[in-house]
């Protein structure tokens, strides 16, 4: 059976996370082959005890759901996702996805399904909110507008053709991650530029896959300051591959 490493990446999300997670593990306890790991990135003492102690509970009903990881600092998301799955053992496939719940349960089974169903491990699953016949996608207007503005900027600076690099849905080969770990530098909200670039240099295709996806209110993303953060990798990023620099 091919095996999954699904992380979970977490700031503050004690009070969100308990409407998707609980769900998600039922369903992944049915399809199987799947472990589940929750990284609380360095949200202070108070905030992961709380976080701890929902997982424990739920562990006891759903054993694909692994004992929290619990960083004493805060890495960024990017961080947060490489450090669970440097926990992946011998798992073909290492995905992430969002505690909030905006990619909603279904469509973390199809991706994972779509994983599984891979003969070769040179192709990436990102999801992506692309509005289309057949696909829901409720997302804020100013958030669409600026997603689409940093999509452009990536294809532009980075020559690569994304319509969605950010999605919180990604499923990559765990063999194909490790050809390119050791070159990745960034761990904020620009890490999923930077893999998506290593991986296709790489020899791995990253197929965009168009999901359902519902905006979930209390997001820590601030639009401006996070936005400029990420435009700034985006050079950077284009800088040391122009120079070749891993």
């Amino acid at each position: 059976m091919t095996t999954v490493h699904l992380v979970i990446p977490c700031y503050r999300e004690s009070a969100r996370i308990g409407g998707f997670l609980p769900e998600l593990c039922a369903e992944m306890q049915r399809l199987g082959g799947v472990d589940v790991l929750v990284v609380e990135d360095g949200s202070g003492n108070e905030e992961q005890g709380l976080m701890r102690e929902l997982i424990i509970g739920w562990s006891e009903r759903f054993p694909c759901l692994s004992e929290p990881l619990m960083l004493s600092d805060n890495l960024g998301k990017g961080g947060a996702v490489y450090a669970g799955w440097s926990r992946a053992g011998a798992a073909e496939w290492l995905a992430f996805v969002d505690a909030d719940g905006a990619c909603p349960v279904h469509e973390v089974i199809r991706l994972v399904k779509l994983a599984k169903k891979q003969e070769t491990a040179k192709k990436a699953l990102f999801a992506s909110r692309v509005k289309m016949l057949g696909k829901k996608v409720d997302r804020l207007l100013k958030r669409h507008l600026l997603g689409r503005i940093y999509a452009t900027l990536v294809s532009e600076m980075l020559d690569v053709p994304v319509y969605d690099s950010q999605c919180g849905l990604k499923l990559v080969p765990a063999k194909a991650f490790a050809a390119v770990a050791e070159s990745l530098r960034i761990h904020g909200f620009a890490f999923d530029v930077e893999l998506m670039v290593a991986l296709i240099d790489d020899g791995c295709a990253v197929e965009e896959v168009p999901i359902d996806w519902t905006e979930i209110p209390g997001g820590k993303v601030s639009l401006i300051r996070d936005s400029w953060r990420m435009a700034r990798d985006v050079w950077g990023i284009r800088s040391r591959r122009r120079m070749g620099i891993a």
